[in-house]
């Protein structure tokens, strides 16, 4: 474990662990070139490239007979411990479903505010060393709850040229019958551009390595995408006589994650020196109390922040920047990856500044609605037409002037 001197040489050792391959950008815009010219043929090649799979163009959907036969690889212990995490995030994200709010003054004014679902998202599972089957629960259930009527899913192939049964299964409990087995940015590419076998989708949203999220970021605009998710990350906020061994176990369970980031910020010496005599991967940072320790985190803003003091909730109040907080110490990080509730779908890399975890809200638009009446248009004309005629829009003025003669 390195232990940084201050926040300015602990910024500058995560940045530089952060260091991504200068290639990316090119590689990948690329792949999204030839999948806008030659579509599956495209796919096709890259998968063969990459995956090392042969595939033809019905290869791509996986048949109804693939998915029914993923759950000959599950007995009834895992059936069960995938509904009771469906069950978990479903009843979590039902609670966040926004209302309908409308408006109406005594003029007859009425303002209304609806929230319509997208028509059709994509979900990117990760299948690389090992399958993310959390990823299909808690990318697909926001989006189910929102009221996504469409939700594909793809995931690179196996030799056998299908997905990773569990997460079929999985997707079969959801309910998701549009499933494709291609993987990377070329899945990616084929989402947000479409192609003869996949239709475009609205929003893309799931993990994935630097190639999917490179993908993801050149395609914004075109299409909605979740965010531009990083390695993930852990900072534990610690003081004296916080449990040496739940934070070695928590920060090893982080380096678990392909390139996985663990920091430790505490006002303890003695910590830190115990930290240190042990082969761990991170980073630590002593500070002088727990008051500058939330300001650390703050300035971190990491995807997921365990609180492992004695009073974890009276330093929350502190807290402004975290995707995901975690308080006591019996609240490890693996309780959201899996079981809790809440989305593992995270900002990282310091945008909890700005971003939010994966919600409901993330699938719906916000459509304003707006009717006024004769007497209702008359009250507000006289500023309408301060306004538009200080910029200049004359015929703003004269479409409202119109309507009162």
């Amino acid at each position: 474990m390195r232990v940084a001197r201050n926040i300015d040489n602990l910024e500058k050792l995560i940045v530089k662990n952060r260091l991504r391959r200068n290639n990316v950008q090119e590689r990948v815009a690329k792949i999204l070139k030839d999948v806008r010219e030659t579509g599956d043929e495209a796919i096709i090649e890259y998968t063969k490239k990459f995956d090392k799979v042969k595939l033809t163009a019905k290869d791509l959907r996986v048949s109804e007979s693939q998915v029914s036969a993923s759950f000959n690889e599950l007995n009834s212990t895992l059936i069960s411990s995938f509904k009771i995490a469906i069950d978990n995030v479903t009843k979590f994200y039902k609670q966040q479903m926004p209302k309908q709010q409308r408006f109406r003054e005594a003029n007859g004014k009425v303002l209304i505010n609806r929230f319509v679902p997208l028509e059709r998202v994509g979900v990117y599972v990760p299948a690389g060393t090992a399958p993310l089957v959390s990823s299909v629960y808690m990318s697909v259930i926001p989006a189910l709850v929102a009221g996504v009527k469409e939700i594909v899913l793809v995931s690179p192939p196996d030799k056998n040229k299908s997905i990773n049964p569990f997460i079929l299964a999985i997707a079969s409990l959801l309910k998701i019958k549009e499933i494709y087995c291609i993987g990377g940015a070329q899945a990616i590419a084929a989402l947000g551009c479409g192609t003869k076998t996949i239709p475009k989708v609205d929003k893309i949203v799931g993990p994935g390595n630097e190639y999917v999220t490179e993908c993801k970021r050149q395609l914004f605009g075109e299409v909605d995408i979740d965010m531009l998710a990083g390695p993930s990350e852990v900072v534990i906020l610690a003081s004296k006589g916080s449990n040496r061994d739940y934070i070695i176990a928590d920060l090893e369970s982080q380096m678990e994650h392909h390139n996985g980031v663990g920091i430790v910020v505490t006002n303890s010496r003695k910590l830190i020196r115990d930290l240190r005599t042990k082969k761990l991967s991170g980073f630590a940072l002593r500070v002088k109390n727990l008051e500058e320790g939330c300001e650390v985190v703050n300035r971190l803003a990491p995807e997921h922040l365990e609180i492992l003091t004695k009073k974890p909730a009276s330093l929350l109040k502190k807290i402004r920047n975290a995707s995901a907080v975690f308080l006591g110490e019996n609240t490890p990080v693996a309780l959201g990856d899996y079981t809790a509730g809440p989305s593992h779908v995270l900002p990282t890399g310091g945008t909890a500044r700005f971003f939010s975890g994966l919600s409901v809200r993330e699938f719906l638009k916000e459509m304003h609605i707006i009717s006024y009446t004769k007497k209702a248009l008359q009250e507000e004309a006289a500023v309408l037409e301060v306004i538009a005629s200080l910029e200049g829009m004359t015929k703003h003025l004269e479409s409202v002037k119109k309507r009162l003669v």
